[in-house]
């Protein structure tokens, strides 16, 4: 009984230090949101990772830098450089790491406010990246500080990262830094996310992803002799319509056990990507009178946990060679650009049973476990790694990543983060 009132007295000081820190975890996410780290090109990733391994540094961590040198993207002027910072315990034990990316899209437009001031309204702070991640990055960042200005004799150690190249694959980030053994046993054993899932939600993984390009082939000639020539676009269009005729049906028949959200995303899907055809897009002035002898279509295809991988690409190349024996001169290729398998780690692993735990007790609600429409870096922590104890969870809310006028909610801040601080003890060997 005693010890249970010493862990309820610490809790209640930690949490108080959290709110305490309120105007410090806005003022961080509005530093943060205020260097545009624009992937692509990368924009910013030293700035961004410096001033993070500089604050660390600050409350004891132990910070190093890593840069991932011919990994796509990275040049002297757009170098990939990463952050790894870690802080030990008084006794050895496990290690808690919190992966945060630095990374955001592009604005894009709509936007009624400055997407990079982080401007303040109705409690939520504005701007790109505030949701998807840097508003749980600032949260993590928080709570790890909280655990050590409170003075917590805690075991095992303390990491949080700073890694670059989500939004485009993570091959420059978390990819890089696992194949160094930065995300495997025994130097880390959980990992945290804080991908905007929502402040309730414990986001146990994500579905499958293959991106790929088709090209089909024609005969350029003059444009106002076209049928000397041959349409590579006109081939293409062959393609488009018969996705629309037999295979985007098909996708609605395809539906999941997985706890997938939005309901919507329970079922596979395809995006088509791009498409690029004929005139160069770069071109300036007149276009010239050619028959377009390539046309290239990139697709974004989402899969299931039920569905196998080779399967998924058969499914479009059987199409593709329907018309390469029905359609008169038909030629295509296909190559693959990315494809990762989905994952899911299990409900009763250590962290998710932990922050499934802390969100009842601190929210006061019954916590929801599900899976991201869409990949993130647990899946090069799962396959590289080789690390099945990691989630994503963050005070961000799923619908607005990516979108104009992002925000993110001052109070989910506060809230995650005091999840965050909980389960980290916790998982580190805290009794309550």
């Amino acid at each position: 009984m005693k010890i249970n009132m010493k862990i309820k007295k610490l809790m209640n000081s930690l949490f108080k230090r959290i709110e305490s820190k309120c105007d410090e975890l806005i003022s961080f996410t509005q530093e943060l949101v205020q260097i545009p780290t624009i992937n692509p090109p990368g924009d910013e990733y030293t700035r961004c990772a410096e001033f993070l391994g500089n604050r660390l540094k600050k409350s004891g961590f132990t910070v190093h830098y890593e840069r991932a040198t011919n990994t796509p993207g990275d040049s002297d002027r757009y170098p990939r450089n990463n952050i790894i910072a870690r802080i030990e315990g008084k006794h050895s034990g496990q290690c808690v790491h919190f992966n945060n990316h630095l990374d955001v899209v592009v604005p894009g437009t709509g936007w009624t406010m400055d997407p990079f001031k982080g401007i303040i309204k109705d409690g939520k702070i504005y701007g790109r990246g505030t949701s998807d991640m840097k508003g749980g990055l600032a949260a993590s960042v928080i709570a790890m500080e909280a655990i050590i200005e409170e003075n917590i004799n805690f075991s095992g150690a303390i990491e949080i990262s700073g890694t670059v190249d989500e939004e485009t694959g993570g091959f420059g980030g978390v990819a890089f830094l696992a194949k160094k053994g930065f995300f495997s046993k025994p130097r880390v054993d959980h990992v945290i996310i804080p991908e905007p899932l929502n402040v309730d939600r414990v986001c146990l993984g994500h579905r499958g992803v293959w991106w790929s390009e088709v090209e089909t082939f024609g005969r350029i000639a003059h444009g106002s002799m076209p049928f000397l020539g041959d349409s590579a676009i006109r081939h293409m269009t062959a393609f488009l319509e018969i996705l629309e005729q037999k295979f985007f049906p098909l996708l609605e028949q395809k539906k999941t056990k997985m706890p997938v959200v939005p309901e919507e995303a329970k079922q596979s899907s395809l995006n088509l990507q791009a498409l690029h055809g004929g005139e160069n897009e770069t071109f300036e002035g007149m276009p010239s009178p050619c028959v377009p002898d390539s046309c290239r279509l990139i697709m974004d295809r989402r899969f299931l946990i039920e569905e196998d991988i080779n399967e998924v690409k058969a499914e479009i190349t059987n199409l593709l060679d329907e018309l390469s024996n029905t359609r008169h001169n038909f030629r295509y290729q296909i190559k693959d650009i990315m494809e990762f398998l989905p994952t899911m780690t299990e409900k009763n692993s250590p962290v998710v049973k932990i922050f499934s735990d802390s969100i009842r007790k601190i929210l006061n609600k019954t916590p929801k476990h599900v899976i991201s429409p869409g990949t993130y870096d647990q899946k090069h922590i799962a396959r590289i790694g080789n690390l099945h104890d990691c989630i994503a969870y963050g005070p961000g809310i799923l619908d607005l990543a990516h979108q104009p006028d992002e925000y993110i909610v001052i109070d989910d801040m506060l809230a995650s983060a005091k999840v965050m601080a909980l389960s980290t003890l916790k998982l580190l060997g805290l009794k309550s």
